[in-house]
């Protein structure tokens, strides 16, 4: 199946790309295009306008300031994990930009497009929800921020407003804190049948701050309070693992999704046992 007849705007700046947006109620942004492409294609988007922003440099960059590691929408998922800034501040973040999709997907695919998209069964939106990440916006009212916890709505739905654009991803500044990310891949698509990022701050063999988020097994990306709460405080033991991976599985029990091939009691089944692997993949053991 083929798109729709379309129209093409290449937008000059992000203002402009707002302007177009306010005033074409069927617009869509034009970034990498992976998650739009193939929608549209099938008919599932038909958006009446697509405006290109791809070529917008001021959305690309990748800096550290002070204790924040800031991250442009239009960084490629290929950039993100080579990058060496994310690597020594995200290194959860680099891992998981480095398995998206395929190659060609991480050289064209943007987090910015990403997150605007929140694919339950992608990478990013789990690892910038356990990063406690801020989503940076902006639209004709002005520029906002939006904390990953609260962007996050619903399936494929967010906090974006009509006519909004996402500018850039600020994360803390982690360097000292042990971070992974794991998943259970499907075999075709490669998303995430399950993924858990966990955090961790240490204090010598105690952690000292927990944060845990899971993804693909749920309908959104969202934290595991429980699983933190065991976490912190305990020295990462079998038990703690064991009464984390418990908290975990009745923490995103509301929010499971599932199918024919990986039914929801599986999903959360594994969210278990991955939660115990991602802590001892971010303590190197």
């Amino acid at each position: 199946m083929y798109p729709t007849e379309i129209d093409y705007h290449r937008a000059s700046s992000i203002a402009e790309a707002i302007e177009l947006l306010s005033q074409n109620d069927d617009a869509k942004l034009l970034a990498g295009g992976h998650s739009l492409i193939p929608a549209m294609k099938l008919r599932l988007a038909q958006p009446g306008l697509l405006i290109d922003i791809s070529h917008l440099e001021e959305l690309k960059s990748i800096f550290v300031s002070g204790d924040k590691i800031s991250i442009g929408a239009l960084a490629t998922h290929a950039q993100i994990a080579a990058s060496a800034d994310v690597q020594s501040y995200a290194p959860a973040l680099a891992s998981a930009a480095g398995i998206v999709g395929d190659q060609q997907v991480r050289n064209w695919g943007t987090i910015g497009g990403n997150l605007a998209h929140a694919d339950p069964a992608s990478d990013p939106p789990t690892v910038v929800l356990a990063y406690d990440g801020v989503i940076h916006i902006q639209g004709q009212s002005g520029s906002r921020s939006v904390n990953a916890q609260d962007f996050f709505v619903d399936l494929f739905a967010t906090a974006l407003e009509p006519g909004e654009i996402i500018t850039r991803i600020e994360l803390s500044n982690s360097s000292s804190a042990k971070s992974a990310y794991v998943k259970l891949s499907h075999p075709a698509s490669r998303y995430a049948v399950v993924g858990v990022c966990a955090v961790l701050e240490m204090n010598g063999s105690t952690c000292t701050s927990a944060r845990v988020a899971v993804g693909g097994a749920t309908m959104k990306a969202v934290r595991s309070p429980g699983a933190e709460s065991v976490l912190t405080g305990s020295s990462l033991d079998d038990s703690a693992l064991n009464a984390a991976a418990a908290a975990v599985k009745s923490d995103i029990e509301e929010f499971l999704i599932g199918d024919m091939s990986y039914p929801e009691d599986y999903r959360q089944a594994m969210a278990g046992v991955y939660l115990k692997r991602a802590v001892h993949a971010a303590l190197g053991s």
